[in-house]
């Protein structure tokens, strides 16, 4: 389990590191020191997830990458009760969101606890440390249920 915030969270031991791309790596940077990055478009300032070269709203090039606060409410969930992969079989059932962001843009994460997982459940980021060495080491973007849900 990592611990962060709060109370422990589980992880998947055997989960395999991410491969960061030329898109992808200051996303896992950023995790790393516990900043969530988005990019937001220079044209029609649109916050967007994942980084892209052009903005998927206006078409313009580029973006200029943005730190987010991770708050957000979750659009929509799935519940798998039999894990995906057999890496995440110790996990289930587990829960992951599609979060709409306060201030824009949607990502992706797990929430716990899983159980409390709703569309319309205001959520807070937290952190989880994959442990490894050197580059097998990572860490996961995790969202809480927010303090004040019932």
């Amino acid at each position: 389990m990592s611990t962060a915030a709060g109370t422990p969270i589980p992880i998947a031991v055997n989960a395999p590191p991410p491969t960061p791309d030329e898109h992808s790596a200051v996303f896992w940077a950023g995790l790393a020191d516990r900043r969530i990055v988005v990019q937001v478009c220079e044209t029609c300032a649109k916050r967007r997830f994942p980084r892209m070269p052009t903005c998927p709203y206006c078409g313009a090039v580029g973006g200029v990458d943005v730190e987010a606060d991770g708050t957000g409410t979750v659009y929509s969930f799935v519940r798998p009760q039999r894990a995906l992969t057999p890496a995440y079989a110790e996990l289930a059932p587990y829960a992951i969101a599609t979060v709409e962001l306060d201030g824009g843009g949607r990502m992706f994460g797990r929430v716990i606890p899983a159980d409390a997982c709703a569309i319309g459940l205001r959520v807070t980021p937290d952190f989880a440390d994959h442990p490894g060495p050197g580059d097998a080491a990572w860490t996961e973007l995790v969202f809480r249920a927010a303090p004040d849900q019932p």
